[in-house]
């Protein structure tokens, strides 16, 4: 009985280390820690999307400079009324939201999603 106990409390133990730890990166990567505070406008083209989970993540010519645009996803795409067909290649977008904080990356996570002058609001509770 003794060893069940030890082994029970080993494995709960373990199991809630690989939960922290899945939970921390998980809220590394989808944090907003890497990009500026600051608000930030980017048009250009769309060349390529991979739209999904996470989320999405297109390829825009913006400027004679290829930029990385992450959207949201699929589910918060739709709630904004985005859907995968007005991110296609060669569409003008106009998306607003935050750059990395180092410049040397050209990328950045929209907000909004301008297309022919509707706005789409992926995240309605940030400014």
């Amino acid at each position: 009985m003794h060893v069940t106990r030890r082994f029970t409390l080993t494995y709960a133990a373990i199991v809630l280390a690989g939960t922290v730890l899945f939970i921390t990166r998980g809220l590394a990567h989808h944090g907003w820690d890497w990009a500026e505070g600051e608000n930030f406008e980017l048009t250009g083209v769309i060349t390529a999307a991979q739209l999904g989970n996470p989320h999405g993540v297109l390829t825009v010519s913006a400027n004679n400079e290829k930029w990385t645009v992450e959207v949201g996803q699929p589910w918060r795409n739709e709630r904004a009324g985005l859907k995968d067909a007005m991110l296609a290649k060669g569409v003008e977008a106009t998306f607003q939201g935050h750059r990395a904080k180092d410049k040397s990356k050209r990328v950045m996570k929209a907000e909004r999603v301008i297309i022919k002058g509707k706005r789409y609001n992926l995240y309605p509770d940030r400014d």
